[in-house]
């Protein structure tokens, strides 16, 4: 067995009876590619358009200015997704340097945890340009809110950070939450406080599994990567024009 594929049994087998474990067991692997194949199951206008932040509103560093130069990143978001880890901080649990510390381990990298976490810090690069613009745009047709799992350090210190608290009517962060991204039990949650019906809701997130998560809960999700692609995806959805803003 590849080291690779031993850290993968081991992120898998750290989440067994954790909220949302076998339903993550049970999601097909990410692509992480643009992806228009799933039906739409609502009918007239969307009632809310949910934007992820990192990937899609969130410009992201490289990963090997998170993880260091010369680190496997080829499955790096599923491991990621599947890390007890990254799971236990970004619902709001932990000190940061408990997780980097735990992190580091977990993935093997060859960066101290201080290290890793001054370059976590650091991650989130700021909105992509054109991301203001469109979730205004979107906004003058129906209502918005960012969904994202996210940590304290992510959402208070990021660039731009006094912007893009703001740019959404709604925010529903795992940090604050306790619920995480690809469980059910967020999309439920999220619904249910917007008051509107799962197939009134459209979410684009970069991630697949984050997508397959909201399918099964009903949403009308897309793959999508930074505002251009979001952009692209409501105008063939109907919910905007063909023109720039």
């Amino acid at each position: 067995m590849s080291v690779a594929t031993s850290q993968c049994v081991k992120d898998l087998l750290g989440l067994v009876g954790k909220p949302g474990w076998v339903e993550f067991l049970a999601m097909p692997e990410s692509t992480n590619q643009p992806s228009d194949d799933a039906s739409s199951p609502g009918s007239g206008k969307p009632a809310v358009v949910i934007f992820d932040m990192g990937g899609v509103l969130v410009r992201l560093a490289s990963l090997p200015d998170l993880l260091g130069v010369g680190q496997e990143t080829a499955d790096f978001w599923s491991r990621w997704l599947a890390s007890p880890a990254v799971r236990t901080f970004e619902r709001g649990d932990g000190a940061p340097e408990v997780f980097a510390d735990q992190l580091v381990e977990e993935l093997d990298l060859a960066i101290t945890p201080d290290q890793f976490l001054a370059n976590f810090v650091r991650f989130c690069t700021g909105l992509y340009p054109g991301a203001a613009d469109l979730v205004n745009e979107v906004g003058s047709q129906v209502q918005t809110a960012v969904l994202s799992n996210t940590n304290a350090l992510h959402w208070n210190n990021q660039a731009d950070a006094a912007v893009i608290q703001t740019l959404c009517d709604r925010s529903y962060l795992s940090f604050q939450l306790g619920l995480l991204k690809p469980d059910a039990a967020i999309y439920r949650h999220v619904a249910a406080d917007l008051g509107v019906r799962a197939e009134d809701i459209v979410f684009l997130d970069d991630n697949q599994i984050n997508v397959d998560g909201a399918r099964r809960a009903g949403w009308q999700a897309h793959v999508v990567a930074g505002p251009g692609q979001a952009r692209d995806c409501l105008v063939r959805l109907g919910l905007l024009d063909g023109g720039t803003s």
